[in-house]
């Protein structure tokens, strides 16, 4: 240590002394650089001249010395650079890891003090998590009442609006069964906080915010009463307790959804009530994943962008846990490159490991006491937003008050429909008051036709409806719960179908003759016997396995999150060992256990799907009575779900609705209804309009006071840039103003932003005149497709594959519409797009592939073994070719494939024709526009017969 740097250590010390009176050790670690000894010497001479003893320390940075490049690569991404010019960023050796005790001994042999205060130190570590006090905020309670008065009488003034003819016989017994409960558990405040937020929502905020509670106590009569969820007790029976809670020191939990789009008024408002001092949101650990690990570690080992972006774009999602050696080879790599070889090696271990701390998406913690006397708190990117830096699960485990403030799409969907429902239906309709059990709401979803509908509209629950069939409310609950890892694992799902389709008889597992033989009735008597909820799972092993209150909530524990599937798998032995004993069926009793480790990977109860249940319905009901109304929401809501707009768009086109186009003279910000013959149809609005932006559109809506005459018109009054002049003419936006794209974009590229020089101005008019009216010939239908796919993501005028129609079928390819009429294991060649491919973690590696052509859509499989074959294809492919067999049981049809091929290629062709331009005078093109009507009409959409494209 040169003697400036010791005389500036020393006086540092002093000054840390005088400021913590309290410190009496400095951290002494060797750093093999050569001069450890007389470094920690000198270290030790300076600590007890100033009152101080050395501590032995080793800093480590990792747990053995094989993970040192790892922790090189992790310092080179921390500080932007690559690994060749890191330089002295990084260690000189792998000793930063941890030692055994005789190797530290070995090391401080000359000073054992050193030792001696590391164990010293050691041993007066008292503190344990236990330690923290947590007290639920008082602001909620009423003036002269205890919470739970004010509970109990927010309740029953809540129920006589619920029941305006009169509670039912049981509803007051229900309620006071729970009041007891709570009373017990003394969380009447948490009750009453969620009630103060979803009142905030629905009284306060202008206009309010739809909201809808879930949870294990969400479902309760209480709830219910307080206006907390819309889910009747009376009509639908869902279990209040969760089993563990007599046992469990903790709130029940109540998640409330919101508008995602006006979630953070809500959050500003618990902000506002308690202060940021003691509200804050928890946060959640972000871990690398294969494509993030191999980005990162690719960029900082110095590969090319390309070359990293190649390994990522091999890896399916977050599904694959590995970079594995195949997917390299499949990118073009040569793993007998030790460097690559290298890289691979590092990203596999950094995947899994912690990337950074991140907001939780709505956990809200809140205390009576400022956050800072627990936990430290830090300010989020977002403004006016604070966040507690432990993660969400470590509050679970600290039992410490969170309520969840979350977003959901489809509750901004459905109060955008509400609101177009009072405002051209004349129809004022709530959650709670939507009417129930409608026979042609059921008879849509018994048909799988649910695209765009909350939670049962991916290919799966698509499937899964016309087996199940759903008539009454709780069998959306089942069908809800029915298509996750937990009933697929546990082998749960096709013993439940065929008892619903009454293929075989519906019983109930029994233990051995000493044991009551309908302990399971009162458990499985809603669901056929079968364990579907998370629950029943429970249940199950507190009943059939007599699993104590402490091994219960160690099994609620280890289904909390799938972090836990290390410890969930250390019950099997004793769950399942002790219903075999008990004379239960080992069959049984392994699938009920595999069941709970599906629950590990993504548990679903009860209590939440009835709440899921509820918008599923809503959004069924609003599909299948309002189209049109339900559609335009789902537009003004995007993105969301799992359809694009192009979708949504020909899903109510093929339930009768009339869509028109974008239009300046007649299109919103947001998709509009506007008065037609059959009721109304559906305009797109701007937003639709890739890189439009609300203001400009809010400005063309403003001067729209008379229609717009010409492009340079629309610019003047609209005070609009050039670019967003040709946005919207490449929209082919201006139809009304009677001109179509083409000429639109040519009069547009003429247009300026700023005015010439008046010098320049006056020379250019001197010398060149009025500057002739160019006007070109009408652009092909193919060519506005292509355009039309280009700025709005979908097309009015054709499909795509409609062109190529002619050539497939001389080639022997099938249409989406064919299929119904095909028998099963008929061979079969489609060619589509590709909208959704999909490969759940619970399909055993099969992949799933929704294809549309101009017809419909048709449902792929690939088994692994395909999809191992063809994956470069299937990830790469947006125009696939399938070579495959039907697979239909009279209800739901699939083609399951047998080869694959990537046509994305002819999508490049359709833009392809070449038309010259014409110069003449007037005002107007000569040549006719395909589908134009007379200008200030509202254009529809004119079907045309496309010219055929060759698709060899």
């Amino acid at each position: 240590m040169p003697p400036e740097n010791l005389e500036i250590f020393q006086a540092g010390l002093l000054r840390l002394t005088r400021a913590l009176p309290g410190m009496r050790h400095v951290g002494a670690a060797y750093l093999y650089r050569g001069d450890d000894v007389a470094r920690i010497a000198r270290l030790d001479r300076i600590a007890r001249d100033a009152g101080l003893g050395i501590l032995a320390s080793n800093d480590v940075l990792y747990h053995a010395p094989k993970r040192r490049p790892l922790q090189d690569v992790m310092t080179c991404i921390r500080e932007g650079v690559t690994i060749d010019k890191a330089g002295f960023l990084l260690e000189a050796n792998a000793e930063r890891y941890l030692k055994p005790p005789s190797e530290m001994c070995r090391l401080f042999a000359r000073w054992p003090h050193a030792i001696a205060a590391t164990r010293a130190v050691a041993d007066d570590i008292e503190f344990s998590l236990d330690d923290l006090k947590y007290e639920y905020p008082h602001e909620i309670e009423a003036q002269g009442r205890t919470a739970q008065q004010e509970l109990e009488r927010l309740t029953w003034e809540g129920a006589k609006g619920r029941y305006p003819g009169g509670m039912p016989d049981h509803i007051p017994a229900l309620i006071e069964k729970e009041f007891a409960l709570i009373r017990k558990k003394k969380i009447a405040r948490y009750f009453l906080t969620v009630y103060d937020i979803v009142r905030f929502a629905r009284e306060e905020a202008k206009p309010p915010i739809l909201c809808q509670g879930r949870g294990s106590a969400a479902n309760s009569a209480v709830c219910f009463c307080l206006g907390v969820t819309a889910v009747d007790p009376n009509e639908h029976d869902v279990l209040f307790e969760r089993f563990l809670s007599e046992e469990r020191d903790e709130p029940p939990d109540i998640d409330v959804d919101f508008e995602h789009e006006r979630r953070e008024e809500v959050i500003q408002y618990m902000y506002g009530k308690y202060g940021r001092d003691r509200a804050g949101l928890c946060a959640t650990v972000i871990h690398y994943r294969p494509r993030s690990a191999i980005r990162e570690v690719g960029k900082a080992m110095g590969l090319s962008e390309d070359v990293t972006s190649k390994l990522a774009s091999m890896v399916w999602g977050s599904f694959e846990a590995d970079v594995r050696d195949e997917r390299v080879e499949e990118a073009g790599m040569d793993l007998s490159d030790p460097y690559l070889r290298r890289v691979i090696t590092l990203a596999r271990e950094m995947t899994g490991m912690p990337r950074h701390l991140s907001q939780h998406v709505g956990g809200f913690i809140l205390t009576e006491r400022p956050l800072t006397q627990m936990v430290p708190i830090g300010n989020g990117a977002m403004p006016e937003r604070s966040f507690i830096e432990w993660d969400k699960d470590d509050i679970d485990a600290l039992g410490i008050f969170k309520v969840d403030i979350l977003a959901l799409g489809m509750l901004t969907c459905i109060a955008k429909c509400f609101d177009l429902l009072r405002g051209h239906y004349d129809a004022d309709y709530e959650l709670a008051s939507v009417p129930a059990d409608d026979a042609p709401t059921y008879d849509m979803l018994c048909a799988g036709d649910s695209l765009g509908v909350f939670q049962v509209e991916s290919r799966a629950q698509m499937a899964m409806l016309p087996k199940l069939r759903p008539r009454v409310f709780y069998d959306l609950v089942i069908e809800v719960a029915i298509v996750r890892p937990g009933p697929i694992q546990g082998d749960m799902v096709h013993p439940f179908l065929r008892r619903r389709q009454r293929l075989e008889g519906v019983s109930y597992p029994a233990p051995g003759p000493e044991h009551p033989q309908d302990e399971l009735l009162r458990i499985l008597g809603r669901t056929l016997g079968v364990p579907i909820f998370q629950e029943q799972a429970m249940k199950i092993a507190i009943d059939a396995a007599k699993f104590s209150p402490a091994e219960a909530n160690e099994l609620r524990k280890a289904m909390a999150t799938f972090r836990s599937r290390g410890t969930i798998e250390k019950l099997q032995q004793k769950m399942v060992g002790r219903m075999v004993e008990r004379g239960y069926d080992p069959d049984f009793a392994e699938r009920c256990f595999n069941q709970i480790k599906g629950f590990g990977e993504y548990g679903f109860p009860e209590s939440h799907a009835a709440s899921f249940a509820k918008l599923v319905y809503v959004s069924s009901w609003m599909k299948c009575h309002y189209p049109a109304a339900f559609a335009c929401a789902l537009l003004n809501s995007q993105p969301m779900g799992f359809y694009a707009p192009a979708q949504i768009v020909r899903d109510a086109v093929e339930h009768g609705v009339e869509v028109r186009g974008v239009d300046v003279d007649f299109s919103e910000w947001d998709c509009t209804l506007e008065p037609c013959a059959d009721g109304f149809a559906l305009r797109l609005g701007m937003r639709q309009v890739d890189g439009m932006r609300q203001e400009a559109a809010l400005r063309i809506v403003a001067a729209r006071d008379m229609p717009f005459g010409d492009v340079a018109d629309l610019k003047e009054r609209a005070k609009l840039d050039r670019g967003t002049v040709r946005r919207l003419a490449a929209a082919d936006g201006m139809r009304n103003m009677g001109i179509d794209r083409r000429q639109a974009l040519w009069q547009a590229q003429a247009l300026k932003d700023a005015p010439d020089l008046p010098m320049f101005a006056h020379a250019e008019a001197r010398d060149e005149g009025a500057e002739p009216v160019v006007v070109l010939p009408a652009m092909p239908k193919a060519e506005h497709v292509v355009a039309d796919y280009q700025t709005l993501r979908l097309s009015l005028k054709a499909h795509p594959i409609s062109f190529f129609r002619d050539s497939l079928r001389r080639q022997g390819f099938s249409c989406s519409e064919d299929l119904p009429g095909m028998w099963h294991g008929q061979k079969v060649s489609l060619a589509g797009l590709v909208l959704v491919r999909q490969k759940p973690g619970s399909a055993k590696g099969v992949c799933f592939i929704t294809l549309e052509d101009e017809a419909g859509v048709a449902n792929l499989v690939i088994w692994p073994k395909l999809f191992d074959h063809y994956r470069r294809v299937i990830m790469a492919s947006r125009l696939l070719v399938v070579h495959g067999r039907v697979q239909s049981d009279g209800r739901v049809i699939h083609v399951v494939a047998d080869r694959l091929e990537n046509r994305t290629d002819r999508l490049d062709t359709l833009g392809d024709e070449k038309v010259p331009a014409t110069t003449v005078r007037g005002d107007h093109p000569t040549h006719p526009i395909p589908g134009q009507v007379s200008p200030r009409k509202h254009p529809r959409d004119v079907r045309v017969i496309p010219k055929s494209r060759d698709f060899h």
